[in-house]
């Protein structure tokens, strides 16, 4: 048999090592959204079995994330009334279409999705998302039960409970976690499982529950037949709505990790291909009941840290996921509560570096979105916050874009080079002409203000005959720039101006020719350099010159 048809001996153990991170995490990531440890588990299979078959990453590992874990929450929370049925088959309807957002993205080759959500708005959220999660471990950990689910309440009356807190489950719980980062380096170790272990082994040698320590208790776990969820259409639109924000914190969270261990061992990324997997995976993982999922970095690094070499340690892992299921799974009925959420805390725990967000305040760039993201989702709401956040950072991008700078080019030296004269002070005007670029592309926000800047500075330059536009930032112009360069043209016109459009990219060309300007011939439309316009200007002027220098012979 074909040693690609085999898993290498390094595989096999990668797979049994991440099987042993993978359960204890799915069970914790259906804690935080709600939902019993079979929805977790569930759209672990799902993700492991579709994105092993489909996915082009043979590190990346497809589960169950703490994000999209956490929006889900917050999404059936507000729309089940509380009630569980409503809220597995709404989680189900999420997660569905979801998967479908994912596969039109796929076929409309949308492989730059991501984009969408900018890497500070990721970071923060996750950063933001990941102090929420940790602090709704605690009351578990304390064995008390706080009645505010907002942050702005829920930290006070935590702390006003403090003489309720269980001192004991709180040292269990601490212990636990420290075992959890000692045994972290041990990459070949599966912590979780081995603190998963103990803490069963603790609850059977000592009487928990009457020292006030909850156990987890029973896990109901049965195969169910794929299914459409029972839900009203209003309930299926306002899911439409939320799966687009749910798909895009999958997809960047994925893409991120997919694409990081790709460059690292030099493999081929295919992101369409991926929006098909993770699609896949989802509308398998809805059908079942079960959670999002998407390519977690945590786990893709633990996958690699093992040494996994092809899609085999998944597809191994899931066998043994598999096992586990259908033979110890009511044995974690032993697990302590404060166990379970040390778990939770350590595997949010890696989004808790205030490290990434340094780059940002050092540049000067973001720190607005960085911080702007973080307080939204812990006074806003998971999904609030996260939506506040994305558009905070469009709007930022726009404000840069509508505030466009415009930069006088000149010679530098003697040769064909065209540069900044505000950062080459040597750089030279051309006597007559006066060469102008905008520093960001134009478009319906900004390019009034732009060429209104365009219009001062020919006002104040005196002596021109000629104004030279270099759009190289532009790869294209939308109807809105074409309708204020036609009454840039038609205004130098009136000025008894030449105006020369240069360095154009072919979209731009193209539309400008459609346009037909009267004022602006097709002889004045240029992919030439600057250099080469500036011959152009001078050229045109010669001819203008001509007539003029004949008319007044005759006279």
């Amino acid at each position: 048999m074909s040693r690609r048809y085999v898993p290498s001996r390094p595989d096999v153990l990668a797979g049994l090592s991440i099987a042993g991170l993978l359960i204890p995490e799915a069970v914790a990531y259906a804690t935080i959204a709600n939902l019993t440890p079979q929805a977790g588990i569930m759209a672990l299979l799902s993700g492991l079995v579709c994105y092993g078959l489909l996915g082009s990453s043979r590190f990346a590992v497809v589960s169950a994330t703490s994000s999209s874990a956490a929006v889900l929450a917050a999404t059936t929370l507000s729309m089940s009334g509380g009630q569980m049925g409503n809220r597995v088959a709404l989680a189900a309807g999420l997660v569905l279409l979801t998967g479908l957002f994912f596969w039109l993205a796929s076929l409309a080759r949308m492989g730059r999705i991501s984009a969408f959500v900018s890497k500070p708005v990721l970071q923060g959220f996750a950063f933001g998302l990941s102090l929420i999660i940790m602090l709704r471990q605690l009351p578990h950990v304390m064995g008390v039960s706080p009645t505010h689910t907002d942050m702005l309440h829920f930290v006070p009356e935590l702390i006003q409970l403090a003489p309720q807190w269980n001192l004991q489950g709180l040292l269990l719980g601490a212990i636990a976690l420290s075992l959890l980062f000692l045994l972290k380096p041990l990459k070949q170790v599966p912590g979780a499982l081995v603190v998963i272990a103990l803490g069963m082994l603790l609850a059977h040698l000592v009487d928990l529950p009457g020292r006030g320590i909850d156990l987890v208790g029973p896990i109901g776990f049965s195969w169910v037949w794929p299914s459409l969820p029972t839900i009203s259409q209003d309930q299926w639109l306002r899911l439409a709505e939320l799966a687009f924000a749910m798909v895009l914190i999958l997809y960047a969270e994925s893409y991120g990790s997919i694409r990081n261990f790709a460059l690292r061992h030099g493999d081929a990324i295919k992101p369409n291909q991926d929006l098909m997997a993770l699609g896949t995976a989802n509308v398998v993982s809805g059908l079942l009941q079960g959670l999002p999922v998407g390519a977690g970095y945590s786990a893709t690094a633990a996958n690699e840290a093992a040494g996994a070499r092809s899609k085999w340690a998944s597809w191994v892992a899931g066998a043994v996921v598999l096992l586990i299921v259908s033979l110890l799974l009511n044995d974690l009925a032993w697990l302590p509560r404060p166990v379970l959420s040390a778990i939770v805390i350590h595997a949010v725990s890696h989004s808790l570096n205030p490290e990434v967000f340094r780059p940002y305040f050092k540049l000067h760039r973001d720190r607005k979105v960085v911080i702007g993201t973080i307080v939204g989702v812990i006074v806003l709401g998971v999904l609030d916050g996260l939506l506040a956040a994305i558009g905070i950072s469009l709007l930022v991008t726009l404000s840069r874009l509508t505030n466009a700078q415009v930069s006088e080019l000149g010679r530098l030296g003697d040769g064909h080079d065209f540069v900044g004269i505000r950062l080459h002070p040597d750089a030279k005007s051309e006597n007559g002409i006066l060469i102008l670029r905008p520093e960001t592309p134009l478009f319906f926000a900004n390019v009034e203000h732009v060429l209104h800047d365009v219009r001062q500075m020919v006002r104040h330059t005196p002596g021109l005959h000629t104004l030279i536009l270099s759009l190289e930032e532009c790869p294209d112009l939308d109807g809105t720039s074409v309708e204020a360069l036609r009454d840039l043209a038609r205004d130098m016109d009136k000025r008894g101006l030449c105006l020369i459009l240069t360095r154009l990219k072919a979209p731009t060309h193209t539309v400008l020719q459609r346009a037909e300007i009267a004022a602006l011939p097709d002889t004045r439309l240029s992919e030439l350099s600057v250099d080469g316009a500036v011959s152009l200007a001078r050229s045109l002027q010669a001819q203008t010159a001509a007539p003029a220098s004949a008319q007044t012979d005759q006279g």
